[in-house]
């Protein structure tokens, strides 16, 4: 729920565990803000702590690594019943899960093969030896933690399940995604569905133990209510479990400032007991609501008091806040503990608050606290005890070997001071005398050696120096790129490789140097940053940047082939128009004799075959002529009759 998971012991909180950043488990007491455990696991990077839970007062041990104990004395029995709660479960990003005993200040044991991604949520049961987990890969676990083994496993959710919750009588089990859902633990089916929230649900707790409505008779899960808040939501939602199945909204809920990190509150076990909640914020603002749950109630309700803590603002120095990280309520319901300030070392105080007032700051100054603390605290360190006379040695530049020169025996010490009359030694005598080649020595237009360059890449990346920087950076011999990135320390890969994706959106020029060193260091620190758990966000936008410039490879090279054929022809038009025209007349006209008599006998042929077609052609219009005429007379009726038939007609 938190960025780092943390979590009060039951029974008074008289312990506060943490799991920083760092991967490791630190285990407080609560009395006087004091480090009583400190574990860390052995793949604390790789597999970094996810959730916590305390187990329950009264629930069995589980076995230790070591095997079977004897059985104890009764008297000793009676000496570890308040240790028994001391067992904590811890989930990883891997998907085990490890029971750490903070009596014996080691690893109990470890529950492998339930999940295949990271565990989001552990709870432990009430009575029995069991625990509940769930995890990314969509599933809910039930662990028998005497064997270490999977007792039961199902399907919980479509997606993520990201939180757990058993009910008072343990019966029942909350489960929540983005949707609520109400199991049944004996058959492992879904009793009741509810809404939820839009993300994912952080926190589930009951509220009640024992319905308002003591009319009906209690079947040990109708009629209570619980409580759910979810990442990036302002508000805390509050569920009743009603007996029909008709209702799946909420009926009331809870505003705050921000996404909720820490949420505790005290059960009602009465009708008429109110139920006081007290939400840590990711602003480090602590809410505290106090009301009775009787039914549906429309509009949101806002906290009765707000808490903050604030350092002195003596002189000149203004005022900071400090940020809350977790609140709890101690075991007469009115005093809370705090936890404050630095997740690695928090302080822890129990504080009794007036709740009438609305805004309650607190003024602490932390560093004078945090002073006390620490010359309180029994160190294991010691520092040594060194003498006026002795020579303190410090470490010089990476790739210095000097060797040290012994002084001749017999050899009087030299004097500091310098006697009158005596001529003061050359610069070149006193790097003799220190056994430095005076002809090893950098002269200022020459290029510094490799090692140098590593130092100088260190200073500039550290001090955020643009000119040592760009004096390293520009270098293009790829000998001297590739042995100062592998004498370069390993804490200052990745700052470099931001500074060369910072450098690869400037200047095309500079961004060809840049690829350099970046294949020079993926070549050779490739195994540390395979190491690296945030490795994808840390080279996110290079892998971005990277990707932009592959895509408009293709469309540049499509624009330069095009440009490039236009310029061609541009430039061969251009060479065509500079040509000089050419006279294409000829200068000497050669005439052959036999080709002309040749010619003047084809002419006459042609002649001859023009007059024979001339006669044959005035023939056909002749006749021609003939057969319309013979027409016209048919027509007009004057045909040639007979010499006979033309007398009896007359």
């Amino acid at each position: 729920m938190a960025a780092s998971p943390c979590a009060f012991s039951p029974r008074g909180c008289r312990l506060f565990a943490s799991a920083g950043p760092d991967g490791r488990l630190r285990v407080w007491d609560t009395a006087g803000s004091r480090l009583q455990h400190e574990y860390v696991p052995s793949a604390h990077l790789s597999a970094a702590c996810t959730c916590l839970a305390w187990a329950p007062a009264g629930a069995r041990q589980p076995p230790s690594k070591d095997g079977p104990q004897r059985k104890k004395r009764k008297s000793e029995v009676g000496g570890e019943v308040d240790k028994q709660l001391d067992i904590l479960a811890i989930g990883t990003a891997v998907g085990s899960i490890l029971l750490y005993s903070t009596v014996k200040g080691e690893l109990q044991s470890k529950l492998d093969g339930g999940h295949e991604s990271r565990v989001n949520c552990v709870r432990w049961h009430q009575e029995s030896c069991c625990l509940y987990s769930c995890s990314d890969d969509k599933h809910i676990v039930e662990w028998n933690t005497q064997t270490c083994k999977v007792k039961c496993k199902w399907k919980g959710d479509n997606s993520s399940v990201t939180c757990l919750c058993i009910s008072p009588d343990g019966k029942m089990l909350l489960s929540a995604g983005r949707t609520i859902k109400l199991w049944d633990l004996e058959t492992k089916e879904v009793y009741r569905h509810f809404t939820g929230h839009a993300t994912s649900v952080s926190s589930l707790m009951f509220t009640t133990v024992k319905p308002t409505n003591e009319s009906k008779p209690f079947d040990g899960i109708t009629g209570l209510y619980f409580l759910s808040g979810a990442i990036h939501d302002r508000l805390l939602s509050v569920w009743q479990i009603r007996s029909d199945r008709k209702e799946k909204n909420a009926v009331m809920s809870f505003t705050v400032t921000d996404e909720p990190t820490f949420v505790d509150l005290t059960v009602s076990e009465v009708k008429e007991e109110p139920v006081k909640l007290a939400v840590v914020c990711r602003d480090g603002q602590l809410h505290l609501f106090e009301h009775i749950l009787n039914g549906y109630c429309k509009k949101p309700l806002t906290s009765n008091c707000t808490v903050q803590i604030a350092t002195p603002g003596d002189g000149d120095s203004t005022p900071k806040p400090v940020p809350i990280l977790a609140a709890a309520f101690c075991t007469d319901k009115q005093s809370l503990l705090l936890v404050y300030g630095n997740a690695l070392q928090p302080i822890i105080e129990k504080v009794s608050l007036n709740t009438s007032e609305s805004h309650i700051c607190l003024v602490r100054d932390i560093q004078k606290v945090l002073s006390l603390k620490t010359d309180a605290a029994v160190t294991k360190v010691k520092t040594p005890v060194v003498n006026s006379d002795a020579k303190v040695l410090v470490p010089g530049i990476p790739g210095h070997s000097t060797a040290v020169k012994t002084p001749a025996l017999g050899k009087e010490k030299k004097k500091n001071k310098r006697k009158p009359g005596e001529t003061e030694e050359s610069i070149e005598e006193r790097l003799g005398a220190l056994d430095i080649d005076v002809s090893k020595v950098k002269t200022p237009g020459d290029l510094p050696q490799t090692d140098s360059f590593a130092v100088l890449l260190v200073q500039g990346l550290e001090s955020n120096d643009a000119e040592i920087l760009n004096k390293v950076l520009n270098t293009r011999k790829e000998n001297i790129v590739k042995n100062t990135v592998a004498r370069m320390p390993i804490h200052a890969v990745i700052p470099l490789l931001h500074e060369l994706t910072k450098r690869l959106q400037g200047n095309p020029y500079s961004a060809s140097l840049m690829v350099r060193w970046l294949k020079s260091v993926f070549t050779v620190h490739a195994s540390y940053l395979s190491t690296l758990p945030d490795l994808i966000p840390q080279l996110g936008m290079l892998y971005q940047l990277m990707e932009s410039r592959v895509k408009t490879l293709q469309k540049l090279s499509r624009l330069h082939g095009r440009l490039f054929i236009l310029v061609t022809q541009v430039a061969a038009s251009q060479t065509v128009q500079d040509v000089p025209e050419v006279n294409q007349t000829a200068k000497l006209v050669y005439e052959d004799e036999s080709s002309e008599e040749e010619g003047s006998d084809d002419e006459m042929i042609a002649d001859k075959d023009s007059d024979e077609n001339w006669d044959e052609d005035e023939e056909k219009e002749d006749q021609s002529d003939e057969q319309d005429m013979t027409v016209e007379k048919e027509i007009n009726g004057d045909s040639d009759l007979e010499p006979e038939n033309e007398s009896e007609e007359e």
